[in-house]
């Protein structure tokens, strides 16, 4: 399926157009049959002679029902612009043409009707020049009759070609269905119809509803049933009209202008950065309508440079970076241009020269999203709130689900190294920096980011960053404090001091982990600490032992106390030099000293 929606002058016949085609009646509101004129969107559909089906959204030609005429065309790909042979190009014709070109609707056709009431050249020379200079370029034209039928094979034909050049959408891609009509059915409940661009719905989907308060909704709801073409459907992909009847959604919850979304595909922004593509930003009013999809809201505008601009919308949109759309100026009734969405995350504008610094930005961006662009604007930014903005992601994460910019996150690297050494150097007694203070002074959102950053020369200990390695000199206190132990325990190196004998040196809790950290002491215990070299030693003299050998046998040989002998132990069994036996004895181990072989009995 296809979908084109009409444009034109009021009176020219697009609505007897549709019904010729089509045999279906475009025209829904009893009003609009008894004035013979659109009021409001009218839908029909037909089978083109190769088989392909093409829907029609019909808009209304009057000037009042410009917003409705608005609403049927953002969302479509192709437009039909009819131009009655009797009239020629009117004032509706050229606004309904702006409104196509500044959305940026390249596919078209021209058809000329009522040819049964005036020679169609000088009305199909204005219009094919007319929008020539248009978005839509040089366009294919038909001239028809649709009270006679004269013309219409050779329309259905050409309405064949240009369906055939409409680009086929993804049908894997996210869902963004634009409501342009909202009603209840009796025992089905409340029924959204729209436009469908690209994805595919399937009934039991979960989507997101927006809705249509100030803060723009964000309501899951399920797909109860799915209509394409009045016939009941289990699944439609994009190009397509649809009709959904959504599970547990009141009628007055939704309405015209509100987006049923893939969820977590699309960014809901009412702050977005625009390139204008029409009269100059500096002529634009201080308000103006921003037409996109089927909605239309109030935003305000603050010029940006010479073509580009913030708005301020009086709600939230689900909107993509590369998204066109619409500015009317609703006091003249007057197209002003289309924009492109360049950021829909813009960041905010609060200190002096921000609003220059960020005009220089939007001018070299050109609305297409790019990975490495908006990374190395943004620095790091979550693979979701990409996704949302409509960026591809293709780069693997950093941590998490973070996303970085190579230059950024090498200098965070190097930012981290320069802020560790200096907590090392003023906080030389701390066991490394907290992670938590490092993400606070590198400014970083995730304590994730931080850990991944850790590399050499620095190491993680425990939540604490810290150089690798040595960790520096100690304070002259602390240095001259372990060479007293180192003294004391020359003559007895098991022989621990006690914890009064360190306070008496200046050994608190935080100096003996300071020098255990440099590699000048072994901590075996709270207040219990020897020399590095002590569970060496241990072995040397634990290896001449008859094997195996008890706790108290190991005791009176190292000289020393339970307080030191049981943790050194212990520690000896972690290190794989002595391993501990049921009968709570030990034996050295081959190759941790020497020692000799044990026989079967337990004997030497």
């Amino acid at each position: 399926m296809q979908v084109v929606a009409t444009a034109g002058h009021v009176d020219h016949g697009k609505s007897t157009l549709v019904r010729a085609l089509t045999g279906m009646e475009p025209d829904r509101i009893p009003e609009e049959r008894r004035r013979g004129m659109t009021i409001d969107l009218g839908f029909a559909w037909t089978r083109l002679p190769s088989g392909q089906v093409l829907a029609f959204v019909d808009v209304p030609g009057h000037e009042r029902f410009v917003p409705n005429m608005l609403a049927g065309i953002g969302p479509v790909p192709a437009a039909l612009l009819v131009v009655a042979a009797d009239e020629g190009w009117m004032p509706q014709s050229a606004e309904h043409l702006a409104a196509l070109d500044a959305l940026g609707v390249r596919h078209g056709l021209l058809v000329v009707t009522r040819t049964d009431l005036a020679d169609p050249t000088a009305a199909t020379a204005q219009a094919r020049t007319e929008i020539a200079a248009s978005s839509l370029g040089p366009v294919e034209t038909v001239a028809v009759s649709g009270t006679t039928g004269a013309g219409l094979p050779e329309l259905r034909a050409a309405l064949d070609r240009l369906a055939a050049r409409l680009p086929v959408p993804d049908p894997a891609a996210a869902v963004r269905l634009w409501v342009d009509r909202a009603f209840t059915v009796r025992g089905s409940g409340t029924v959204l119809t729209g436009t469908l661009g690209a994805g595919t719905l399937r009934i039991g989907d979960e989507l997101e509803l927006t809705g249509s308060g100030k803060s723009g909704g964000g309501q899951r709801v399920r797909l109860r049933g799915l209509q394409a073409l009045g016939n009941p459907v289990s699944q439609v992909a994009g190009v397509a009209r649809v009709a959904v009847n959504l599970r547990g959604v009141a009628r007055e919850q939704v309405g015209r202008g509100d987006a049923l979304l893939t969820p977590g595909r699309f960014e809901r922004t009412d702050v977005l950065d625009v390139r204008l593509h029409g009269d100059p930003v500096a002529e634009l009013p201080a308000e103006v309508t921003l037409h996109v999809g089927s909605a239309a809201v109030t935003a305000r505008v603050r010029p940006l440079g010479v073509d580009t601009a913030r708005l301020r919308l009086d709600r939230q949109l689900p909107l993509r970076i590369g998204d066109r759309a619409l500015l009317r100026d609703p006091g003249r009734r007057h197209v002003a241009g289309g924009v492109t969405v360049l950021d829909v995350v813009p960041p905010e504008l609060r200190r002096r020269g921000a609003a220059a610094v960020r005009a220089t930005v939007l001018a070299g961006l050109d609305g297409r999203p790019d990975e490495s662009a908006e990374l190395a604007r943004r620095g790091l930014v979550r693979r979701a709130d990409l996704e949302r903005m409509g960026v591809s992601v293709t780069t693997a994460p950093v941590a998490g689900g973070w996303h970085a910019d190579p230059g950024h996150w090498r200098d965070l690297g190097r930012r981290l190294v320069d802020e560790v050494t200096r907590w090392a150097r003023a906080h030389p007694l701390e066991p490394g920096m907290p992670v938590e203070t490092a993400r606070r002074l590198l400014e970083l959102p995730d304590r994730a980011l931080v850990e991944a950053l850790v590399a050499a020369p620095l190491v993680n200990r425990g939540g604490r960053i810290a150089p690798g390695g040595a960790t520096g000199t100690l304070p002259e206190p602390v240095a001259r404090a372990v060479r007293r132990v180192g003294a004391e325990l020359a003559g007895r190196p098991f022989g621990a001091p006690e914890a009064a004998r360190l306070a008496e040196f200046g050994l608190g809790h935080r100096e003996i982990g300071a020098a255990v950290r440099a590699g000048v002491l072994l901590r075996l215990a709270d207040n219990v600490v020897l020399l590095p070299d002590a569970p060496e030693r241990a072995i040397q003299v634990l290896a001449d032992l008859p094997q195996p050998f008890t706790l108290s046998t190991a005791r009176q040989a190292l000289g020393t106390t339970r307080r030191v002998a049981v943790p050194l132990l212990e520690l000896l069994d972690r290190r794989g030099a002595t391993r501990r036996l049921p009968d709570d004895a030990r034996i050295v181990l081959a190759g941790a000293g020497e020692p000799p072989a044990v026989p079967a009995n337990g004997s030497r």
